[in-house]
């Protein structure tokens, strides 16, 4: 299994998860947060065609999550996957498309992929995230979530990979213009895990096997990669785990597991 990230922030996010080495690897979006031309144009720089994709996966109805999925699901005859709130808040129900609901703690196989979408507290309809596994490796990703969660805890213990949110500093996001409606939602229970709630998050799991830790979602406004990359060295220690930031106009090239 590979992965690798289209781009990550508030402006749009996309995720590649990738398994099996033949001719016609299994090959999921998670997420399509940008304009179908932008997602092709990120593709390809992955090497990738939006025609080989297997399927694409919505966390939740959110612009920068969302963006054109429907479109390329139309365009190349891709199957969608997201929970039924996901599909009535942006239509998706009546958009003909091939829509594959997804329901909490039950796994789906697409191809070679295990798909695990796992609930999660945040201010959409019926949010989701996902734990991917092709048999040999766990990648866990969790992003656009207020706070933590035992269930949480328990899902994405024993990873190999993990993509995690590190949305924003707390002091910072305290200190910016943003008005005091938009700072209460962000770093409320149902909004973005700051650095140190990340950390905490990250602390409580079984981290045996981890391997590559990647911090997403950040904002640019109330945080900086340096300051991510503390938070992580912070919890991990000496580990001999490799940490990454996802940044919103690259993202990050491919790792595998």
């Amino acid at each position: 299994m590979r992965f690798a990230s289209l781009g990550s922030g508030s402006e749009g996010n996309a995720l590649v998860v990738e398994a099996g080495s033949g001719a016609t690897p299994t090959r999921v979006l998670l997420d399509c947060g940008f304009s179908a031309k932008e997602v092709e144009r990120r593709l390809a720089r992955a090497g990738l065609a939006a025609d080989t994709l297997s399927g694409i996966l919505i966390t939740h109805e959110h612009s920068d999550h969302i963006g054109s999925a429907l479109t390329l699901a139309r365009r190349w005859s891709i199957p969608l996957y997201m929970s039924w709130g996901t599909a009535q808040a942006v239509g998706a129900d009546d958009a003909n498309v091939e829509l594959n609901i997804l329901w909490g703690d039950e796994t789906v196989e697409i191809g070679e992929l295990g798909v695990l979408p796992y609930t999660v507290p945040h201010d959409a309809r019926e949010p989701l995230q996902f734990v991917f596994n092709d048999g040999a490796s766990r990648l866990g990703v969790l992003t656009d979530v207020g706070e933590s969660t035992s269930h949480i805890n328990t899902v994405l213990s024993g990873c190999d990979a993990l993509v995690l949110e590190y949305n924003h500093d707390l002091d910072m996001l305290t200190g910016s213009r943003y008005p005091a409606s938009l700072k209460a939602r962000i770093s409320g229970s149902h909004g973005h895990l700051n650095n140190d709630a990340a950390g905490d998050i990250l602390a409580a799991l079984d981290r045996s096997k981890l391997r590559h830790l990647i911090a997403a979602h950040l904002s640019q406004q109330n945080n900086t990669p340096e300051l991510a990359r503390a938070a992580m060295a912070a919890v991990l220690g000496n580990a001999a785990t490799e940490t990454g930031v996802a940044s919103q106009d690259e993202g990050f090239d491919w790792l595998t597991l």
